[in-house]
C-alpha cells in the first residue's frame, strides 16, 4: 500500500494505533480501482468469446451500455454456438455508431438513442432504464422521491453531446416540458460518472444496468422519479444493402434471444 501511495503521491490510508481508514482520496482512489476490475472482468469475460488473434474478424461497433454491460455476454455466448466466430468490438457513443454503419465502416452496430437511424435498418434489441443515481451522503438519498421539474433544475454529471444516454434524458425532460441545467461536468464513460457522482460531485442519469452492482454495495443510491419513468430501446442497426455476415447474423439472434 506504501508503494502505491508513493507512485501516486497521495495518502490513501490514516493510520493509527487503533488501527487504519481510508482517505478522503483513498476513498476515490479505491472506487477508481473497483472500475478497472469490473472493466478487466468485462474485458476477459468478452475476450473468451473470441478465438486468436483479430485477423479475420468482423467488426461492430457498439454504443459504450451495450459494450460495456451487454456485449461481452452475448459473445460468450455466440462462443458456445458458433466458436469460430471472431467478432472485433468498437466502442463509441450512439452518433459514432450511427455515422460509422451508414458510412459502411461496421456491418452492425448497437445504439441506445432514441434518434431515428434514417437510411438503416432497425430491430430492437432490448429495454432500458434511465434512473437517478446519487452518493449516500447526498441529500436526495434520504428522499422518499423526486419529481422530474427538481431533477431539471439542478447541473448533473453527463455525458458528451452525442451519447445516446443524454439524448434520451434531455428528450424525456422536454417531454415534459422541462430543459434540464447545464451539466456540472461532461464525462466520455459511465465509468467515470459513476465515480464521479460516488465522490459526491452532483447526481446523474444512468441506465440501470451500468449501475445494479454500486447500488447493491451501497455505493451509489436510487431516488425514485415520482412523475417520469425514462424507458428506452437498444437497438441494432445495419444497412438495408449489407449481406451481414453468418457470425454477425448469429450475434443479433443471441442479443434478440436475450431480451
Amino acid at each position: 500500500m506504501r508503494r502505491l501511495e508513493d507512485a501516486l503521491g497521495l495518502a490513501l490510508l490514516e493510520r493509527s494505533p487503533a488501527g487504519t481508514r481510508l482517505t478522503a482520496a483513498g476513498q476515490v482512489v479505491a472506487g477508481w480501482a473497483a472500475e478497472v476490475m469490473a472493466a478487466a472482468g468485462r474485458l476477459v469475460e468478452g475476450a473468451a468469446a473470441l478465438r486468436g488473434d483479430e485477423a479475420g474478424a468482423v467488426s461492430v461497433a457498439a454504443s459504450l451500455t451495450v459494450a460495456e454491460y451487454l456485449l461481452p455476454r452475448w459473445l460468450t455466448r455466440l462462443r458456445s454456438v458458433a466458436p469460430e466466430a471472431r467478432v472485433a468490438v468498437a466502442a463509441v457513443n450512439s452518433a459514432a455508431v450511427l455515422a460509422g454503419v451508414a458510412r459502411g465502416e461496421y456491418p452492425l452496430g448497437f445504439v441506445e438513442t432514441p434518434d431515428s437511424a434514417p437510411g438503416l435498418r432497425t430491430s430492437r434489441i432490448a429495454r432500458d432504464e434511465l434512473i437517478v443515481v446519487v452518493a449516500p451522503g447526498h441529500p436526495w438519498a434520504r428522499a422518499a422521491g423526486l419529481d422530474a421539474a427538481a431533477l431539471a433544475a439542478v447541473p448533473l454529471v453527463a455525458r458528451e453531446r452525442g451519447s445516446g444516454t443524454r439524448l434520451a434524458a434531455e428528450r424525456a425532460l422536454a417531454g415534459a416540458g422541462l430543459r434540464p441545467a447545464e451539466p456540472v461536468a461532461e464525462l466520455p464513460t459511465t465509468a467515470g460518472i459513476r465515480t464521479a457522482v460516488a465522490s459526491g460531485l452532483a447526481p446523474a442519469l444512468l441506465s440501470i444496468l451500468t449501475v445494479r452492482d454500486d447500488l447493491a454495495a451501497g455505493r451509489l443510491v436510487r431516488v425514485p422519479l415520482t412523475d417520469l419513468r425514462i424507458v428506452r430501446e437498444l437497438r441494432a442497426v445495419w444497412r438495408p444493402d449489407t449481406d451481414l455476415p453468418a457470425a454477425l447474423r448469429t450475434l443479433l439472434r443471441v442479443a434478440r434471444a436475450d431480451r
